[in-house]
């Protein structure tokens, strides 16, 4: 008996077909998700900003803040201490050289100044005293010399008469040697007053000359004191903008006490603060610009601070030209502070992408605009509008400079 034979589903042949229609499709599949950059995104490109590759004049720039302030800024501090007994001026007026600020009050100082002022008066008296004293003792000396002469030459009469009387044997040899003696004694008492006047007079000479040089101390000593009770009148050194006075009246104010400022108003600087990161690259003559009332201005560096506070260090530029008419003292000010020369760089505008690929990489735009695709770039230099770049991309490119949250992964934007 003859057996019906089912015909199968499933035969090689089919099996191979749909096998092939499966690797067709996934092929497919992997072609359509992984070729040409792997994982793809459609993005709405009005939701993207795009921007050119261009080679241009690169500068490397900062931003800094800069204050304006006098350029010549004087403190006032107290020399001397005292009392504050006037205050002649308030802070905010202009001052000329020479005008009273204050007046001070010191009766230790003043005491002082009188006790030194009657020592000088008395060391006056005795180097004068001094003096006249020598000078009756040379009018004393005069005399007695007179004196002591006569009584030398009636002496000598006497013994040149006696010595030949005494030969003729008229008068005793006794009586000839109280003559001859009497000479003698005569001519020795003047060589001994001339000898004690002149060591008197030598005495004489270095007293005053000790007097006087204690009397040239005093006055020195005197002048000092009559300087510091100058001191108590504070005077303005430089005609210019008094700062707010700091002291009231009745106040006691220690020496080298600060009580104001005068600013110099023939000039101004800027005083910049710079992040402590650059300040191997900062140095005097370094140029800066800033925009002011729709003009640019030029600053160059001619001081450095280099003590470091809060991670940032300042330097004083002033102006190379012209200063702008209508800046104030305390004005704050954007200056682009240039760290290298103008060069000719490969460049691309800042953007927020640089926050996700760190400068690593960035999406190129095709040509005809309908996608873009991942490639890996190197930067080197940057300022507040431009990246230089090294290698990665060409100028006439474009690139996708707006946010990359959410396409870390991606390898293509398809716009849309």
């Amino acid at each position: 008996m003859d057996r019906k034979i089912e015909k199968k589903t499933w035969t090689r042949k089919r099996i191979a077909t749909w096998g092939v229609v499966g690797v067709f499709a996934l092929f497919v599949i992997y072609s359509f998700v992984f070729a040409e950059g792997g994982a793809r995104l459609n993005v709405d490109a009005e939701k993207v900003n795009i921007a050119q590759v261009k080679e241009g004049e690169f500068r490397e720039f900062i931003p800094v803040d800069g204050n304006v302030m006098p350029v010549l800024t004087i403190r006032l501090d107290a020399i001397v201490g005292g009392v504050v007994e006037k205050k002649f001026y308030d802070g905010g007026i202009l001052v000329d050289e020479g005008d009273t600020i204050l007046k001070l009050s010191n009766n230790d100082l003043l005491q002082s100044f009188v006790r030194e002022e009657t020592q000088a008066f008395i060391l006056v008296n005795n180097v004068e005293n001094t003096k006249l004293g020598l000078q009756r003792n040379q009018f004393q000396l005069k005399q007695n010399l007179v004196s002591l002469d006569f009584q030398i030459d009636q002496a000598r009469d006497a013994y040149q008469r006696g010595k030949p009387l005494y030969d003729e044997k008229i008068i005793s040899e006794q009586e000839y040697l109280t003559l001859k003696r009497e000479y003698d004694r005569l001519m020795s008492q003047r060589a001994i007053q001339l000898e004690s006047n002149r060591f008197d007079s030598l005495n004489a000479v270095l007293q005053i000359a000790q007097a006087e040089q204690t009397l040239r101390r005093t006055r020195n000593n005197l002048d000092m004191i009559k300087s510091n009770l100058d001191n108590l009148f504070i005077k303005a050194p430089i005609s210019g903008q008094l700062s707010t006075v700091s002291v009231e009246v009745g106040e006691s104010i220690a020496p080298g006490q600060n009580i104001g400022q005068i600013d110099d108003l023939n000039g101004i600087k800027v005083r910049a603060a710079i992040d402590e990161h650059y300040i191997a690259r900062i140095y005097e003559g370094l140029n800066g610009t800033f925009d002011f009332d729709g003009k640019n201005y030029e600053l160059v560096i001619r001081k450095i601070y280099p003590e470091v506070q809060g991670g940032l260090f300042a330097v004083d530029m002033v102006f190379t030209d012209t200063i702008p008419q209508g800046i104030r003292r305390g004005q704050t000010l954007q200056i682009r502070l240039q760290l290298s020369e103008n060069i000719t760089a490969v460049q691309i505008p800042r953007g927020s992408f640089y926050q996700t690929t760190g400068g690593n990489w960035i999406f190129v735009v095709s040509e005809d605009g309908s996608y873009a695709v991942r490639r890996e770039i190197r930067l080197g230099r940057q300022n507040p509008r431009f990246y230089e770049v090294l290698e990665g991309v060409q100028p006439g490119e474009k690139v996708v400079v707006s946010s990359y949250d959410g396409y870390e992964d991606k390898d293509r934007l398809v716009f849309k």
